[in-house]
């Protein structure tokens, strides 16, 4: 019998592939079989990366108990669990007298011990391998003037203790597998767009000026969040429970988050990269809203990709970090002042458009509702307010979508709105394969179009566009 020499190479964790090479031509025969061999260890590879990229939707309990078809119930929820590796719902708040974790809708989540929290975790039961965190703050809890509750608690330790412990009881009670910190730190002071000579006049005034102070007290709170971090984990620990964090849109990173001393005690980093314009904040210029990449005589850190690379470079793993994908849009009220081409940065507008017919929020607009606005059938023969806006793609794939109307004769229905679609949406899941992060957080399931109405009957059509992507 001829000697045989096996070479077992593990492809997958459950696949192992065995070649038997005779002693009479075993390199010839090896040598034929390796553009196999590493056709197989690429598909393998490849798959591995897929299993490990998460897909994290945000679910806001305050759309449980909206009216109309912006209600979206737990019924309507189920189908996007198909999609999602985890869902964070939210919100949870701070009592400032007793700094315990408590719900913000107390009436909503825990009355007559009827849970919408009990509901949400209950999800697990159909979908096992769902995990389903509790979200903290978020800019959904009654903030105060600057947060103050936010961080008067990270300036005490005696005040963390009642925090941590309240945390883990409501995390056990009903059933959540951990914890997302969507902390309330002070915003940035809104920037102004500048062209070449706005930017020169900029950089001098500064000279005399200097920086918008966010907060006097922020490496204190660094240190104190770090803390207040690492106390969690711990308790956190014996349990296995999941801690998560949230910068929320507009926070500073460098100000607030330690990145080299947090890293190890979170299990992911969700980095909110969208809003850095609004019509709120910015009531004079509209311009897009999330951009991937810098523009041109843009302010350079209000983009996702310098949130990404912020925390690249200060040690965190690519794989704990996560983009946020908002599911809505901006809009902005144009004037004839505005100019005709709709081209951002877009100068002369006035404030907040007026409210979409489902949400209700002025400036703000869901996706069913950026869509129903969009040239279609139903709209292609009406004027004024009710007219269609022009859409304007992205042709570089680096920025985002637009659509507007200007304003007419009498300088009025102009409108000027950036948003997310299932078309921008995967170009950013794309990005986050690009670089090898985490994955997508996607906020908030209840602006997508989850009744599928404008998508031929298609419900969550951005969340489905990221999943194919990833």
């Amino acid at each position: 019998m001829k000697k045989r020499n096996t070479l077992l190479l593990s492809m997958t964790q459950t696949s192992i592939i065995e070649i038997n090479c005779l002693n009479n031509k075993p390199a010839m025969k090896l040598f034929a079989l390796l553009p196999m061999l590493l056709g197989f260890l690429a598909i393998g590879q490849s798959n591995a990366a897929v299993g490990t990229t998460h897909l994290l939707c945000y679910y806001d309990g305050d759309s449980f108990i909206r009216e109309g078809l912006s209600k979206l119930t737990l019924n309507d929820l189920e189908p996007a669990m198909q999609f999602c590796t985890h869902l964070i719902y939210g919100y949870a708040g701070i009592n400032p007298s007793s700094n315990k974790l408590v719900s913000t809708n107390e009436k909503r989540d825990l009355d007559l011990g009827s849970s919408l929290f009990r509901s949400v975790t209950g999800l697990k039961k159909k979908y096992p391998a769902l995990k389903v965190l509790l979200s903290v703050g978020g800019d959904r809890d009654a903030p105060e003037e600057e947060n103050s509750k936010y961080l008067t608690l990270l300036e005490s330790s005696n005040a963390r203790i009642p925090f941590i412990n309240s945390a883990h009881s409501l995390v056990k009670t009903y059933g959540f597998d951990g914890l997302d910190l969507a902390w309330q730190f002070p915003k940035n002071k809104p920037k102004k767009v500048h062209g070449g000579i706005g930017s020169f006049w900029k950089g001098f005034k500064k000279i005399f000026t200097g920086n918008h102070i966010v907060d006097e007290k922020s490496e204190e709170h660094k240190e104190e969040f770090t803390a207040l971090v690492r106390e969690l984990k711990n308790a956190f620990r014996p349990d296995g429970y999941i801690l998560g964090l949230s910068v929320l849109p507009n926070v500073n990173s460098s100000l607030f988050y330690d990145v080299p001393a947090l890293i190890n005690n979170v299990d992911y980093v969700n980095l909110h990269a969208y809003d850095f314009q609004t019509p709120v904040r910015n009531p004079e210029v509209a311009d897009f809203t999330a951009p991937i990449y810098e523009l041109n005589e843009r302010n350079p850190e209000f983009n996702v990709n310098y949130q990404v690379q912020y925390w690249l470079n200060n040690h965190a793993p690519a794989s704990k970090i996560n983009v946020g994908v908002a599911t809505y849009g901006r809009a902005w009220k144009i004037t004839k002042d505005s100019g005709l081409t709709g081209l951002p940065p877009v100068a002369e507008t006035d404030n907040v458009g007026p409210a979409g017919l489902q949400t209700q929020i002025a400036g703000f607009y869901s996706w069913p509702e950026v869509c129903a606005k969009l040239p279609n059938q139903a709209n292609q023969h009406l004027k004024g307010a009710d007219g269609p806006l022009r859409k304007v793609g992205d042709p570089t794939k680096r920025f985002g979508s637009y659509a507007y109307r200007s304003a007419d004769d009498k300088g009025e229905n102009g409108l000027w709105v950036s948003y997310e679609d299932p078309d921008t949406a995967a170009l950013k899941a794309a990005y986050v394969k690009s670089k090898g992060l985490g994955g997508i957080a996607l906020v908030d399931l209840s602006y997508d179009d989850f009744r599928g109405g404008c998508t031929g009957n298609e419900k969550y059509p951005i969340l489905r566009a990221i999943k194919y992507k990833l």
